[in-house]
């Protein structure tokens, strides 16, 4: 039987042992992808002494059956279209279109409520580590992944709690670095491996960002103030 953690914190501890190696590198950075991400690449980034952002990624979720990924969009005008599903439910362009407006609006909100007017961290040159708290179908990782490419990056790697093995395995392909800390079989879904996956709330999106800007000093005292 795969492990359980615990929360999101855990699961971000956990996660950066598996990730030591990238510590106290000057080239690093962290994004979360929010919401449920961020407390998971908090704790990564406070562990590596490394800056803390977020990369905001919508899913677009097939009308009737939201939880299923037809794409996803992210920021920099990315789309990601998962063909299979589209094929397979015979989803038209114009359904496609019409959810991607909707989450665009919901895409900016979020970018304006996190980071209001700063401008997303330096990622030219930089090894990025995206984080998120667990894979399914991958869609808006690989969003996400299209978008920090377009930014040059020297290295992205992608890390994770728990995935879905086969998504796993195809976004090796992907990215320059893959750390999934389990990959159950069967998986079921991302939340039935967590004790508590309660919701993240934007409030604590904003939070987790003010407490790790500026980044924490090397060997910095943690500040989560009894979180």
């Amino acid at each position: 039987m795969e492990r359980v953690f615990r929360n999101r914190r855990e699961a971000g501890e956990v996660l950066a042992g598996l990730l030591a190696g990238y510590r106290d590198r000057p080239d690093v950075v962290v994004l979360g992808l929010p919401r449920g991400g961020v407390p998971v690449a908090y704790e990564i980034a406070r562990a590596l002494h490394a800056p803390l952002d977020v990369m905001v990624v919508r899913k677009l979720g097939v009308p009737g059956h939201e939880e299923l990924a037809m794409g996803a969009i992210a920021s920099g005008g990315v789309q990601v279209v998962n063909e299979d599903v589209v094929r397979h439910l015979g989803l038209t362009p114009a359904v496609l279109s019409s959810v991607a407006a909707v989450e665009q609006q919901e895409l900016a909100r979020r970018e304006l409520a996190y980071r209001g007017e700063r401008p997303l961290v330096t990622i030219e040159g930089r090894t990025v580590i995206l984080v998120d708290d667990g894979l399914a179908t991958g869609s808006t990782m690989r969003a996400a992944v299209a978008a920090l490419r377009r930014r040059h990056p020297a290295r992205v790697v992608v890390a994770v709690p728990t995935a879905a093995s086969e998504t796993c395995e195809d976004l090796k392909q992907e990215v320059d670095d893959m750390v999934c800390a389990i990959t159950p079989v069967p998986f079921y879904g991302v939340g039935e491996w967590y004790e508590t996956f309660d919701q993240t709330r934007d409030e604590e999106v904003r939070d987790l960002l003010e407490r790790a800007s500026p980044a924490l000093p090397r060997g910095g005292a943690d500040r989560r103030d009894g979180m």
